[in-house]
């Protein structure tokens, strides 16, 4: 098969023809928001770091148990470029992949992906329920509290942070941004 770009509208459909939950694609939407984000900020192509960051735990729902080795296949399958491959099944490296992720879109994702879901955790606990009015400082107490969020493991977004040479504050601010515009999407 000939390898070609996926639009969003591609992406979007192939995430929910293997995902169904609502946890799970608000999660995508977040990761999605906060790719293209950090995208626009890097002067980085902001559509395909968004597809990369929605699709990327594509396989999840349907094979836990082959996270990440089953989006290879999958989207190996429909032609997707190797660099779209590679930087979403790099996201579970050291978890339950061995592909390091290599590229910035890959490092980012990287990154981010665990640092999203406490993000969201922390807007739960607020007032307004939203990252609208939330600041790095907010998320910054709550990492600390290792029993909140226990299931984020810090340590990944730690050595993401290190892999991509950017400070805890930046990175969470960065992400707050993104999931900003994503509000409504994610419920946040």
């Amino acid at each position: 098969m000939q390898e070609h770009i996926p639009s969003h509208d591609e992406a979007l459909a192939v995430l929910k023809e293997f995902n169904k939950t609502d946890g799970l694609l608000k999660h995508a939407y977040s990761v999605e928001a906060v790719m293209r984000y950090i995208a626009r900020k890097r002067g980085e192509d902001e559509e395909k770091w968004a597809i990369v960051g929605l699709i990327h735990d594509l396989d999840y729902e349907r094979y836990p148990a082959e996270h990440c080795k089953k989006t290879r296949e999958i989207l190996s399958e429909r032609g997707w470029p190797e660099e779209y491959i590679q930087a979403a099944v790099s996201h579970g490296w050291g978890i339950c992949t061995d592909e390091e992720p290599t590229s910035d879109m890959a490092k980012t994702l990287f990154a981010v992906d665990e640092l999203t879901g406490l993000i969201a955790a922390a807007a739960l606990v607020r007032p307004s329920k939203s990252v609208s009015d939330m600041e790095a400082k907010s998320v910054v107490k709550k990492w600390k509290d290792k029993s909140f969020a226990a299931g984020v493991d810090r340590s990944i977004i730690d050595k993401g942070m290190e892999r991509l040479g950017v400070e805890r504050n930046e990175l969470i601010t960065d992400c707050i941004m993104g999931m900003r515009e994503a509000r409504e999407q994610i419920g946040l």
